[in-house]
This record gives C-alpha cells, structure tokens and sequence, in this order.
C-alpha cells in the first residue's frame, strides 16, 4: 500500500492517525511506531516527512487549523463589530477544541516543544488563523493587523497552556480571548 500511495497521501494518513490516536489517548497515546503501523507505513517514511512526536502533533494542528479555516469560511462568524466577529472566530475554535479535550491537550503540549519543525507548524497555524481574521479586519493597515494578531496568537498560546495544566476552562480561555480581541480591536473602529 505505501509504494502506491503518493507522498502526500502518506503524509496526510500519518497526520490523520496522529489526530485518532491523540484524540482517544492523548499525547502518550501517540507513539511513532504506533502511528506508522496503524498508517501503513515504515517507521522511517514517518520520520522523512516529521523529525519527532512534536513535529507530526505540531503538523496536525496545522490541519485542524485549516478545517477550522473551511468552516469559517462557509459560516463566518457573526458580531455587530469587527471585535465581536474576531471574538466569534475564536469562541469557535476553543469550542472545537474543547468537544477533543486529549487531541487539544496534545496539540498543546507539542507546541511547546523546541523542535524546528514544530516553529514551522506553529507559524503556520498562525498564519492559518491570520488568514481567517483579515477580511475581519480588512479596513486596517496590514501592519496593523500583523501585530494585533500577534498579541492574540500570544494571549491564546499562553490561555491554552493554563487550560492544559488544569488551572482553567475554555470558559475562562474565551473570556480571555475575548478582553483580548476588544482592547485590541475597539480603538481601531
């Protein structure tokens, strides 16, 4: 099955087996040689396309983060201001995260790692969720919006990893994304 596949679709199948197995066990859950024998392919092929564990959690996240983008875009989200509607998008993506609490957890834990490949995946996940928020916040200068989603990205990372802790819920995450969103957002509108 692996020499037929396209490279992409073993990539793919490997990131879809690191979702299934972060999801039911969490980041424990996701062993390499597990993950290559439930994707059908060698241990090796793996470690082509993903340095570590971290990396192929950290690639993951990029994949949900561009799920997330398909959404978002056929169901913007709503508000009566830019804030609100930026305030929505990321009520949503902590709500997807909270209903796969183990694969959130895992996502989480990878992106503190200081892999390269997971600096990599991580910029990319920002770029992702800039993407989403630009036609929020089209009205401001690119400069702007770079920075603001900077700060965000920040305030999420570090809610997300108090969350994972135990310290907090996704209540508190939001609450926090949200103060975040309307400080930012507010004066500029």
């Amino acid at each position: 099955m692996e020499r037929r596949a396209s490279p992409e679709d073993r990539r793919q199948r490997v990131i879809d087996v690191a979702f299934e197995l972060g999801a039911e066990g969490g980041y424990d859950a996701v062993q390499m040689r597990e993950v290559a024998a439930t994707a059908g392919v060698a241990l090796a092929t793996i470690y082509r396309y993903f340095s570590s564990k971290d990396h192929l959690l950290a690639a993951a996240m990029t994949e949900w983060a561009s799920q997330l983008r398909t959404r978002v875009q056929e169901e913007p989200p709503e508000g009566t201001t830019p804030a609100d509607q930026l305030a929505e998008l990321f009520k949503r993506a902590c709500r997807a995260m909270e209903r796969q609490p183990k694969l959130s957890m895992a996502l989480v834990r990878a992106l503190s790692a200081a892999d390269p490949g997971v600096n990599e995946s991580s910029g990319a996940v920002r770029d992702q969720i800039a993407s989403m928020g630009d036609g929020i916040l089209r009205d401001l200068d690119p400069e702007i919006r770079t920075e603001i989603f900077a700060v965000i990205g920040h305030v999420w990372y570090s809610t997300l990893v108090g969350w994972a802790n135990g310290r907090h819920d996704f209540d508190w995450v939001i609450i926090q994304l949200e103060r975040a969103v309307h400080v930012l957002v507010d004066p500029h509108y």
